[in-house]
């Protein structure tokens, strides 16, 4: 019998329904739909502009995780590095990650990670402005769709730098930097790094 959307969970153990997007300006750029495995195998790789909000949001973050130069060293307990295209090593310890997430938080991890890229998305950056051979910086405005991707980049190079030589495994500093992120604390280095952004757009205005 085959299941429908309502019954369908990341891993088999987390639901996808009643997650609350608290950012309503990010609804339509954080894709929620429903899957077991977050891995499409490219589905969406030759479907410009508009791939990013048709893969689920999951996966978007575990790709990320898998870019080269975005985190270093390697996974306890694995012989390959982050960004070496090991995704199903990779998932595994996102598995384990939001195992540890919902035992230390009692709340849905799915939930967790909508909330640490709300809190970590930038709403102002600044763009260098050249006028008459005078370039100045200027602050400008972030389009939602960039605020995710930004929000996604600051949270993988924060767990990046957080399990570089460190003797913790992979997953419980992934998980730290989610649920610190999802406080909007500012141990989260993720939330440092947006609140740094905005401070620097404020100063160029």
């Amino acid at each position: 019998m085959s299941k429908t959307k309502k019954d369908i969970k990341l891993f088999n153990k987390w639901s996808f329904n009643n997650i609350e997007i608290k950012d309503w300006t990010l609804e339509h750029y954080i894709n929620l739909r429903p899957v077991i495995i977050p891995h499409t195998a490219g589905k969406h790789e030759h479907k410009r502009f508009w791939k990013t909000t048709k893969i689920s949001i999951v996966e978007r973050f575990v790709n990320r995780l898998l870019a080269p130069g975005f985190i270093g060293g390697k996974i306890k307990g694995h012989k390959s590095s982050y960004g070496s295209g090991k995704k199903s090593k990779l998932l595994r310890s996102l598995e384990d990650a939001f195992t540890l997430i919902e035992l230390n938080t009692g709340v849905n991890p799915i939930q967790i990670l909508i909330e640490a890229i709300c809190n970590s998305a930038p709403r102002e950056e600044t763009t260098k402005i050249a006028r008459g051979g005078i370039s100045y910086a200027s602050a400008v405005d972030i389009s939602p769709q960039r605020r995710v991707d930004l929000a996604i980049k600051y949270l993988v190079q924060a767990i990046g730098t957080k399990s570089h030589s460190n003797e913790r495994q992979f997953a419980a500093n992934l998980a730290q930097e989610l649920i610190l992120a999802s406080k909007d604390s500012q141990e989260s280095r993720a939330v440092k790094r947006k609140e740094e952004i905005e401070r620097i757009a404020v100063s160029a205005r």
